[in-house]
């Protein structure tokens, strides 16, 4: 990967986290799937920037930020499942 694509996705990455910190405040009720899927994508994407422009404490940082929204992801498909099957008692 060139450093400008590199520089490329790590902004389209930000823009990612900071879209999804912005929809989960304006929003009562925000999707988990949407919240927690921008924000998974933008931790790969600034991951791929910072595989090429190294920074080891955001490189952490971008790992427990992925590591969060996978679980999240995975909460809320987990929460989905269980108010379906409910919805049929």
């Amino acid at each position: 990967m060139t450093n400008l694509a590199a520089n490329i996705a790590g902004f389209i990455g930000m823009a990612c986290i900071i879209f999804a910190y912005a929809y989960v405040t304006k929003l009562a009720r925000p999707n988990p799937f949407v919240q927690h899927g921008v924000n998974l994508a933008g931790a790969i994407l600034l991951t791929l920037s910072l595989l090429v422009n190294m920074n080891p404490a955001s490189f952490v940082l971008e790992f427990f930020w992925a590591a969060i929204a996978i679980w999240g992801l995975v909460k809320a498909w987990k929460d989905r499942r269980h108010r379906k099957r409910n919805a049929f008692r």
